[in-house]
């Protein structure tokens, strides 16, 4: 069983920085991938970028070269930071983290991100 809780967000003008955390307890040894998604009003959600616990990435093409993913192993939490936000980032970004051999998703509450022109 794993419990993820999302922190940071909120509301920042064009061309600007923000970074969401996700820390994960409980069984954390026993996750293979952790991931951000997003989704934006009317439409479907999306994998921003995910990580391996072996620290190997992958990024929307969409948000290349502006954010990145990290892990901190030493507090069991995921990062996001995101650089040179446009307003079409706006949305509700989730973290996930994917059980190794079940595949089972646990997700984060969401937390949201609003970029202003």
């Amino acid at each position: 069983q794993v419990e993820l809780v999302q922190s940071g967000g909120g509301l920042v003008q064009s061309g600007g920085s923000l970074i969401l955390s996700c820390v994960a307890s409980g069984d954390f040894n026993s996750i293979g991938v952790m991931a951000w998604y997003r989704q934006a009003p009317g439409k479907e959600r999306e994998l921003v970028a995910d990580i391996t616990m072996s620290g190997t990435t992958k990024y929307a093409d969409s948000v290349k070269g502006r954010f990145t993913t990290a892990i901190d192993f030493a507090e069991n939490k995921l990062w996001l930071q995101m650089n040179n936000l446009r307003p079409d980032d706006t949305a509700v970004y989730y973290c996930n983290a994917e059980q190794q051999g079940t595949w089972y998703l646990y997700w984060g509450q969401g937390t949201q991100v609003t970029v202003s022109s």
